[in-house]
């Protein structure tokens, strides 16, 4: 088994966070926008894998709370005069926190597909509501918002440069990415694994599985709202696209394409599905037939993902470096 030093972990993320602050500098402005989304869609695919990967509950109404975590953004920010960005992103988090907790309980009571078709439903009730609602969501032509500017008492930045969004978006976004990796070391985020793999014997032992469970989805579910804020704030518009089963397709496809297996897989998924779409939809507007074929080609060949190919490749190459090794020791021996 590799050990980790913590001190190359340590300046592994600090490298990390130097690239992601100087990308501005290297990029145009249209790929430093395609680096803010995929930033966003990284975590909601996060969210979604801390449910499927690490609780084994495969949802399909994981949309509802991205597109409700949207909406509370635009609408808050239309209706709130001086509403502030940061709080327009807070009501975001309560609200699908609230939507989380409430559904969750409810949901929560079934398993194995009879809950994955309940999600489906509920999304599609959120989905209808968000359509028919049109004197408050603009139905299907939906809302539209200015990017309020970021008041911090002392200095007032400018959100409307993308630039400065990034990093606004690379700050709120990457800390809360870092605390889900965190999330998945603490005593609950091992809880949420062994509830997985044995339920009954969590019971047995004297663990409370049904609040485990519902926090795990209160909490996922805020995470998509929180990113569902951003996406919302970036493209300063949204619409019942963000809430309908297109956007769980979206991050099924990241989750599956990057392999559910890792934490970071899911976050190589948002980098290849976002680059995979934006240029295949440069070529061709049969893209989401190619994404549809890639996705059943990965289903069926690659079930661990990019992550597990990724993973496979290391071994091998360790594999090969140690057998060199221990082949140029025998023929040393030999030779003594």
């Amino acid at each position: 088994m590799i050990q980790r030093n913590p001190t190359n972990l340590l300046l592994s993320a600090a490298f990390l966070c130097l690239l992601f602050i100087v990308i501005p500098l290297w990029f145009a402005p249209y790929q430093v926008s395609l680096i803010t989304e995929i930033i966003i869609f990284a975590l909601y695919a996060v969210s979604y894998n801390l449910l499927l990967g690490h609780a084994g509950l495969l949802s399909f109404g994981h949309a509802m709370f991205f597109g409700t975590g949207a909406y509370t953004t635009v609408i808050s920010l239309n209706h709130i005069a001086g509403l502030p960005i940061y709080g327009a992103i807070l009501l975001s988090v309560l609200s699908t926190t609230v939507v989380g907790l409430v559904f969750g309980g409810l949901l929560l009571r079934h398993k194995g597909s009879y809950f994955a078709l309940l999600t489906l439903a509920f999304n599609a009730l959120f989905y209808a509501v968000a359509s028919k609602w049109s004197s408050v969501t603009g139905g299907d032509d939906g809302l539209s918002i200015t990017r309020p500017d970021l008041h911090l008492g002392f200095i007032t930045i400018d959100m409307a440069d993308i630039t400065v969004f990034y990093l606004f978006t690379l700050i709120c976004v990457g800390s809360l990415i870092l605390f889900c990796w965190y999330f998945t070391h603490t005593a609950m985020g091992e809880t949420v694994l062994l509830l997985r793999e044995n339920e009954e014997r969590m019971k047995f032992i004297g663990y409370n599985t049904n609040a485990t469970r519902l926090i795990l989805f209160t909490f996922t579910g805020a995470l998509a709202g929180f990113a569902g804020s951003f996406y919302a704030l970036f493209f300063e518009f949204s619409s019942v696209s963000a809430i309908s089963i297109d956007m769980t397709t979206t991050v099924l496809l990241m989750t599956f394409i990057g392999g559910t297996g890792t934490f970071g897989g899911p976050i190589l998924g948002a980098v290849v599905f976002t680059y995979l779409q934006d240029y295949l939809s440069d070529i061709t507007d049969r893209w989401p037939l190619i994404m549809g074929m890639i996705f059943i080609i990965m289903v069926l060949y690659v079930p661990k993902g990019t992550s597990g190919v990724i993973s496979m490749i290391r071994t091998r190459l360790f594999a090969g470096k140690n057998r060199e090794g221990h082949d140029q020791i025998e023929t040393g021996e030999q030779q003594i």
